[in-house]
């Protein structure tokens, strides 16, 4: 099969989109199904080590997991001062309890309960414990859970709870959590709901970031928001450690299959869906592979097959191609689900795309999907409104979802898309949120996008913890799924940012940005500058610029020496894990060089240029034009020329060369004074394709550049060629 992509899914169009380029990031695994262990007699102590979360954390360093480390002096967990506090672990399997021991620091709890649970939902009291005086309690219960939590009543002093070390023993004889029944799409014609086992389950979700390796890391912190649910873009053999984990803290997975274009090409290649058997022969064969292995899994939820390919198509076929080509994309869609429940009764199949003008082809060639699945995002409360215009009969979950993307949002200044504040990302969440709940009966619920950690351009857009730091779309998403954030140390926000000279910082130079910066908790707060090149470049990087604090929220940056329009970015840091992120535009110009240019509008000939590639012609007389959008292109081989006539002899103090991507790593500067006889005044060979500004002090009447290496594949290429008396 053609291998699919393996960066983090990118944003995702909205219903109405007219273009998709959606990259699906897919980490898959293959994964055997669990067996229960052997009984065991032997009293063990079962905690230690495993996930543990808590109602709250007094500060750093007092987290859940510090009770559970074995550390009985030096380690600990602290809750916020309240009394309604807890603490719980997950063992991973349901175990026959027999002991439990809480080794109090001074902050100790006077009444408490000792709660235990099959799905970390549904708590029965083991124990209860009234007159608590600190020290370690030896608590003897009997019982079976895979969790267990000290629920805090009635605390013994002003503090909150404190514990050196929560320790469960038991036999490890338990066994791991079967499949917990059947997964259905229930009910009637605007009356659906999804159960588990009989039970309703609504999609609390989120997609997934990080590698699958990684899942024991930050799968508990996905379970402390609220989470049931995440979301892949693939499946195979790599899935296996996610799957897993996600079984072990009681989340669900939608096991994705991937599928061409996905979004685009640049998205694995276009597939003929009408002729190529041969690719869905093998697709049919790859996935009900790794149905067959995961159908018992205890963490798989549904089947979601392909993504954004209906829309995706366009970017393949037009006219009447594209409409057979969607027809038979979700006829195999269906040959696909009708696959796998031959293999898997048990578990839904859903079919995601990022357009509801999908969903009429998915209702005409695809009966055996059980429901529908869509990526919006901007738009996200539309989807009701075209769902119920549509007539559809089936219900819908929203498989990606979150603040508006780069294609929906309108154009700053500088003409690239206004990326949305923190605060605005943060409502997109809620509003996304309350939109799908809205539709009751219809809309089964969401994975929201995104639990990623990259630090990127479109992690800084998307993502609720880029590079592991929480934001208030974080929060926002927490309060969505559990209804409250108390007790959480939350964001630093930043308003009103700005730029000055936004659409003319000098390269190399400095510019200013300034912003509010409050911290709701008054932490004290650290801050970086970073820059990010996706327009100038296309490196989607974040790179650390220099900067100089110049006090009250403002900031001196140096401009980056590559012309263009850049992003510039305040992170302001509390050192509590969280993080607040503003972000704005700012152009790069050439440095303004004193005096004339007598280049301006002068003869220019050159050895070469393009006649037809992209933007050309790219006549010489475009670099000496004035206008930093235009440029001369030539022919891509060395060597090369490009000169410009003065008509007389002229002194000549400073050039100043603005390049295009297609820059000369080496090339002289020479001047003449008949145009036949030729004299160099500056060599180089350590071009870099920034803008070179060159001291000279001369009288010529001919100024040539004799271009004999380039720096890249293309020919050489300038936008201005400037000649400064």
């Amino acid at each position: 099969m053609s291998p699919r992509p393996s960066a983090y899914a990118p944003p995702r169009r909205t219903r109405g989109a007219a273009a998709a380029v959606a990259l699906g990031a897919i980490f898959a695994s293959s994964l055997s199904l669990v067996t229960a262990p052997t009984a065991v007699a032997a009293e063990t102590l079962l905690s230690q080590g495993k996930p543990a979360t808590a109602s709250s954390q007094e500060g750093e360093g007092l987290s859940a997991a510090a009770a559970v480390d074995g550390n009985l002096t030096s380690t600990r967990w602290a809750s916020q001062w309240r009394d309604a506090e807890w603490i719980q672990v997950d063992l991973g399997a349901v175990q026959n309890l027999s002991r439990v021991v809480l080794t109090w620091e001074g902050a100790y709890g006077k009444s408490y309960e000792i709660q235990v649970s099959d799905n970390g939902t549904d708590w029965r009291t083991a124990k209860t414990v009234t007159g608590g005086d600190g020290g370690t309690d030896e608590l003897t219960i009997s019982a079976s859970g895979r969790y267990v939590r000290m629920n805090g009543l009635v605390r013994a002093n002003g503090y909150g709870y404190s514990l050196w070390e929560f320790q469960v023993y038991g036999s490890s004889g338990g066994t791991v959590p079967g499949p917990g029944g059947a997964v259905r799409v229930a009910g009637s014609q605007g009356n659906w709901q999804l159960t588990v086992g009989g039970q309703p389950y609504t999609v609390k979700g989120l997609t997934w970031g990080p590698s699958f390796a990684d899942a024991p890391k930050y799968m508990p912190d996905v379970k402390s928001m609220g989470v049931n649910t995440i979301r892949t873009w693939g499946t195979d053999a790599s899935s296996k450690p996610l799957l897993d984990t996600a079984a072990a803290n009681g989340i669900r997975v939608v096991n994705g299959f991937w599928l061409q274009p996905g979004g685009g090409p640049g998205s694995g290649g276009c597939v003929n869906y009408v002729t190529d058997a041969a690719y869905k022969s093998n697709m049919l064969t790859e996935f009900a592979k790794w149905v067959d292995t995961y159908k018992s899994h205890p963490a798989t939820l549904m089947w979601n097959v392909g993504n954004e390919s209906v829309l995706g198509l366009q970017n393949c076929y037009s006219g009447t191609e594209l409409e057979a080509q969607r027809n038979a994309y979700t006829t195999f869609v269906n040959d696909v689900a009708k696959k796998i429940h031959s293999i898997d009764p048990d578990h839904p199949v859903t079919s995601t795309d990022a357009w509801t003008g999908a969903w009429p082809y998915y209702k005409r060639n695809a009966p055996d999907l059980d429901l529908y699945s869509m990526n919006s995002y901007g738009d996200i409360c539309g989807v009701r409104q075209d769902w119920e215009q549509g007539g559809y009969n089936k219900p819908y979950i929203i498989t990606e979802t979150g603040p508006a993307g780069e294609w929906e949002v309108p154009n700053d200044v500088n003409g690239i898309p206004d990326q949305k504040t923190d605060v605005q990302t943060a409502e997109g969440y809620t509003k996304a949120w309350n939109c799908i709940t809205g539709h009751q009966g219809v809309a089964l619920g969401a994975t929201m996008f995104h639990y990623g950690i990259e630090h990127d351009f479109g992690g800084i857009w998307f993502n609720l913890l880029p590079d592991g730091l929480k934001r208030l779309s974080y929060y926002a998403v927490k309060k969505a799924y559990t209804g409250s954030t108390s007790g959480d140390n939350t964001p630093p926000v930043i308003s009103n940012m700005t730029v000055s000279s936004a659409t003319q910082a000098p390269a190399g130079g400095e510019f200013t940005v300034r912003a509010d910066i409050t911290d709701p908790q008054n932490d004290p707060l650290t801050y970086k500058i970073f820059l990010s090149g996706n327009y100038a470049n296309g490196d989607k990087r974040l790179v650390e610029a220099q900067w100089r604090s110049t006090g009250n929220g403002t900031f001196a940056v140096t401009a980056p020496e590559k012309l263009g329009v850049w992003k510039v970015y305040i992170q302001a840091e509390d050192g509590r894990g969280n993080a607040g992120i503003e972000t704005k535009s700012v152009k790069v110009v050439a440095p303004p060089v004193t005096g004339t240019n007598i280049a301006l509008t002068r003869p220019t000939t050159a050895s070469s240029f393009q006649a037809s590639y992209g933007d050309c012609p790219c006549a010489p007389g475009l670099a000496t034009d004035g206008k930093d959008g235009t440029r001369w292109a030539s022919d891509w081989s060395d060597p090369q020329w490009i000169q410009v006539d003065l008509g007389a002899p002229k002194p000549i103090r400073t050039l100043q060369l603005v390049w295009d991507a297609a820059y000369a790593k080496s090339y002289e500067v020479q001047v003449s004074d008949d145009g036949n006889n030729w004299r160099t005044i500056h060599t180089t060979t350590t071009g870099n394709g920034d803008v070179d500004t060159i001291n000279a002090s001369t009288t010529a009447r001919h100024v040539r550049l004799n271009l004999t290496a380039r720096g890249t594949g293309w020919g050489y290429s300038l936008h201005e060629f400037g000649i400064y008396s």
